[in-house]
C-alpha cells in the first residue's frame, strides 16, 4: 500500500512543478528592465551595466539599464516596487537601500522590507579612510593622534548627508570616541579632491572612487573598511586590525524585484544577474575595480537587508543623523 501511494505521488508531483519550470525556462521571452535610482556613471550604474550585459549574453535577451537619479534613491527605488511582480522590472541598489528606512521613516512611499523580493547581493564596496598627500598623518595612528588633540576641529569631507561616506564618518566618530567637523559635498568626487587639494585633510571614500587617485599619489590610503584587505589597496590595513573591527561600512550592491515574483523566476534572475559576479572573466574584473565578490543567494540578501536596516536605524538614531 505505502509503495503504491509513494509510486502514484511521483506523477502528481512532476504536474504539480512542471508549469513553474516551464516558467522558468522560458523566462525571460523579452526586454528586462533594469532600474538604476541614480544618473550614470557612479558604482551602482557601473555594476548594473557589467550585469546586465552578462545577462544579455547568457539569455540572448535585452536586460535595459534605466537611470532614474535624484530625490535620495527613492523615486527609483518606488519604480521598482510599484512594478508587475513578473520579474520584467529588477532594480540595482546600494546603501541607501537599507539606510533610507532609518533615514526617512514613514516618508517613504514603500516598506522596503515587504515590497521588494531579494534576487540576491552582486559585489560590496569597502570604504577608505583618505588623507591629503600634503598632510601630515601617514597612518591611521598619525590621523586619531590629530583627531584626538583638537576634539570637534579636525576637518572631515563626506558626499552629502545620509550617504554612504557621511555614514561611515559618524561611524568612525562612535567607534573611535572623537568629534570630527564633517564638511559635506554634493557628491563623492568633489569631497574627494577636496582631500587631494588638502582642502579639507581627511575623508572617507568607496574604493572603487578613489583607487586611481591612490595608486597616482593624489590621495593617501590610511585604513579600510571590511574583514580583509581589499585586493585593490592590499598595503592598506583594515580598521579591525587597527582595533576598530565595529568600522564595516560597506555598500553592498544587490539586484531587487517587486515583491510577489514566482520563485522559479527569482531563481532564473539570481542566476542571471547575481552569480556570475563570482566567476571569470567578470569576478577578476570587478575586484580589480576595488569590489569585493558576494555572488549571494536571494535568502541571504533578504536576510541582510533586514540586519543592514536595523544596524543602520540604531547608528542614524543615536547619531540623530537627518538627510539632505
Amino acid at each position: 500500500m505505502r509503495r503504491r501511494t509513494l509510486l502514484g505521488a511521483a506523477p502528481l508531483a512532476a504536474a504539480l512543478f512542471a508549469p513553474a519550470l516551464a516558467r522558468a525556462q522560458a523566462f525571460p521571452a523579452r526586454t528586462v528592465r533594469v532600474i538604476v535610482p541614480y544618473a550614470p556613471g557612479g558604482g551602482t550604474d557601473i555594476t548594473a551595466r557589467i550585469m546586465a550585459q552578462h545577462a544579455a549574453t547568457v539569455s540572448g535577451v535585452s536586460f535595459a539599464v534605466e537611470n532614474r537619479g535624484g530625490g535620495a534613491s527613492i523615486p527609483g527605488t518606488q519604480a521598482v516596487a510599484t512594478a508587475a511582480a513578473d520579474g520584467y522590472t529588477l532594480g540595482v541598489m546600494d546603501l541607501s537601500l537599507v539606510t533610507n528606512p532609518g533615514l526617512f521613516g514613514a516618508r517613504l512611499p514603500y516598506d522596503t522590507e515587504r515590497d521588494f523580493s531579494a534576487i540576491g547581493a552582486v559585489v560590496a564596496s569597502p570604504h577608505v579612510l583618505l588623507g591629503s598627500p600634503g598632510g601630515s598623518a601617514r597612518s591611521f595612528a598619525d590621523f586619531l593622534a590629530q583627531a584626538r588633540t583638537k576634539p570637534g576641529e579636525l576637518a572631515f569631507a563626506h558626499a552629502g548627508n545620509g550617504t554612504a561616506n557621511h555614514l561611515a564618518s559618524v561611524q568612525l566618530q562612535l567607534a573611535a570616541g572623537l568629534r570630527l567637523s564633517l564638511v559635506g559635498y554634493r557628491g563623492a568626487a568633489p569631497a574627494n579632491a577636496a582631500v587631494a587639494a588638502n582642502e579639507v585633510p581627511f575623508g572617507f571614500s568607496a574604493i572603487p572612487s578613489a583607487k586611481g587617485q591612490v595608486e597616482g599619489g593624489l590621495l593617501r590610503a590610511l585604513a579600510v573598511t571590511g574583514s580583509q584587505r581589499s585586493a585593490a589597496l592590499p598595503d592598506v590595513p583594515t580598521f579591525a586590525e587597527l582595533g576598530l573591527p565595529q568600522m564595516d561600512t560597506q555598500s553592498v550592491f544587490g539586484v531587487i524585484a517587486p515583491a510577489g515574483v514566482p520563485a522559479e523566476i527569482v531563481t532564473r534572475l539570481n542566476s542571471l544577474m547575481v552569480a556570475a559576479a563570482g566567476s571569470a572573466p567578470i569576478g577578476p574584473r570587478m575586484q580589480a575595480m576595488g569590489y569585493s565578490l558576494l555572488a549571494s543567494s536571494a535568502e541571504d540578501y533578504a536576510s541582510l537587508i533586514r540586519r543592514e536596516i536595523a544596524k543602520w536605524r540604531n547608528l542614524i538614531t543615536t547619531a540623530g543623523v537627518q538627510p539632505e
